[in-house]
């Protein structure tokens, strides 16, 4: 407990200072989201551009690291995410068919791409979720499930582009490197609300996911449910994570590094790894969008490709680590 309150209290030292330095850095041409706005002023540059940028880079890292942590318990296996589960994949796919056939099962007009991509996200949540209840509500099946949607999708995606046209192809692969360019106060609204209702939500079952680690037997004989909390925790995971790749396009990577960094610092214990995992996926996607900004400058490279180059050697890390040795 000890050592989650001094994580937890160096966490918000840093942030402060991060916060103060970045909130003076960056481009200072960057287009502001409203299009009316030619010519910047420095106050418009801090408030409509870079101001929501930041913010929503720490609450989508937190949402995103929370969810991945939530499914790995859920799963008990270290290697899942809602990006390796087919929840990206399916997002990806729905954007692509607003932008390349400008078609949507629900809405029109600007929102037509976040809610697309929001809509086919929850539906292949509840595909995993309907396929594994079909053939007995195991880990195991849900990752399957997950795993073929996942290269499903990805085939659509790609059928998509090839019928494209150069500018469309264009559109959604920039959607699909993931980006926080662009960020409105009223996107940052709606993902604060999501996260408001489903972060508690998720922090309240860090017990059961406990008793889930250790088994199904176990956690039944310590009197836990064990569908109702695989249901409950995949659900609300899901919808957290496919509302903040609705806005940002996909990001990688963070929903499975930030648990592992977080279990390395606080241990196992979801009543810590959980709040860890939040400030932990924060601090990794506002530095990798820090250094997308500033790196290059004035070229500015998606987060969502800094994070998967942070990413991807520490997934081939975890490839050669055993499931048992992550969650003791």
């Amino acid at each position: 407990m000890k050592k989650f309150l001094g994580i937890a209290l160096s966490a918000v030292v840093i942030a402060a200072v991060v916060f103060g330095i970045l909130i003076n850095t960056g481009d200072e041409e960057t287009t502001p989201p409203d299009e009316n706005v030619t010519n910047p002023t420095p106050v418009t540059i801090v408030w409509d551009i870079r101001l929501p940028r930041i913010l929503m880079a720490v609450l989508a890292g937190a949402g995103l690291a929370i969810a991945g942590a939530s499914m790995q318990g859920v799963m008990r296996n270290p290697l899942v995410s809602p990006f390796t589960i087919g929840i990206s994949s399916a997002a990806a796919f729905g954007a692509s068919v607003a932008i390349i056939l400008g078609a949507g099962l629900i809405g029109t007009g600007k929102y037509l791409i976040i809610v697309n991509a929001f809509v086919f996200a929850l539906i292949a949540a509840f595909l995993v979720y309907g396929l594994a209840r079909f053939r007995g509500m195991r880990p195991e099946t849900m990752i399957l499930a997950g795993i073929a949607l996942n290269y499903f999708f990805s085939a659509g995606t790609s059928i998509l582009q090839y019928i494209a046209t150069e500018e469309e192809v264009h559109t959604v692969v920039h959607w699909l490197f993931g980006t926080l360019t662009g960020i409105t106060w009223e996107n940052l609204l709606i993902v604060t609300v999501v996260l408001v209702i489903g972060l508690p939500i998720l922090i309240k079952s860090a017990w059961d996911l406990n008793a889930l680690v250790a088994g199904d037997d176990m956690a039944t004989t310590l009197g836990v449910n064990t569908r109702r909390v695989r249901g409950v925790s995949m659900i609300v995971s899901t919808m957290v994570a496919a509302v903040i790749i609705s806005f940002t396009g996909i990001i990688g990577f963070i929903g499975l590094v930030a648990p592992h960094i977080s279990r390395m610092i606080v241990g196992a214990d979801h009543r810590f790894l959980l709040p860890t995992s939040c400030m932990i996926g924060a601090f990794l996607l506002l530095l990798a969008d820090t250094l997308g900004r500033t790196a290059f400058q004035p070229t500015i490279i998606p987060v969502g490709i800094v994070i998967s180059v942070i990413g991807v050697p520490f997934f081939a890390y975890l490839i050669l680590r055993t499931r048992k040795e992550y969650f003791q």
